[in-house]
């Protein structure tokens, strides 16, 4: 398989790209902690199907220290008891924005989300659900191929 726009050619004829959603989501990045940010992009890039996000997002989450264990099992992450509260319903909050076409979203939904995050909080884990799906829609129409060294 091939990329089929190399990801260079991309970020060249849309120079704006790169830098508009890699704001938007350190923006958002800056008032959460970084193991919930790695842990909301790499499960909306699991969710999307992004090998190019997931590969990536795994590698910066272990670089700052998060554990093996709770990546191999974040698909699972309702069954499993290694995720917060606070980790859970940004997970939940994540899995319904990125799939809000499906199933929309409900009142019950943002209430849970408020239990464990301000306002603020909200609106910036929502803008970094929002930077993620960008990316991942990205890579995944212009087929980026992760960078695995063998």
């Amino acid at each position: 398989m091939q990329e089929r726009i190399p990801r260079p050619q991309v970020y060249q004829a849309q120079p704006a790209l790169v830098s508009a959603l890699r704001g938007l989501g350190e923006a958002a990045a800056a008032a959460l902690e970084p193991s919930l940010i790695h842990l909301i992009k790499l499960r909306a890039s699991q969710i999307n199907g992004c090998a190019f996000c997931q590969h990536m997002h795994t590698e910066e989450a272990r670089a700052d220290g998060e554990r093996q264990v709770r990546l191999d099992v974040l698909p699972a992450w309702r069954e499993v008891p290694v995720f917060s509260e606070r980790e859970r319903a940004a997970l939940s909050w994540t899995e319904k924005l990125t799939r809000v076409a499906d199933a929309g979203l409900e009142d019950e939904d943002f209430t849970a989300l408020n239990q464990h995050f301000s306002r603020e909080e909200i609106v910036n884990l929502s803008a970094a659900v929002v930077a993620i799906n960008g990316w991942n829609r990205i890579a995944v129409g212009f087929h980026f191929l992760p960078e695995i060294k063998a």
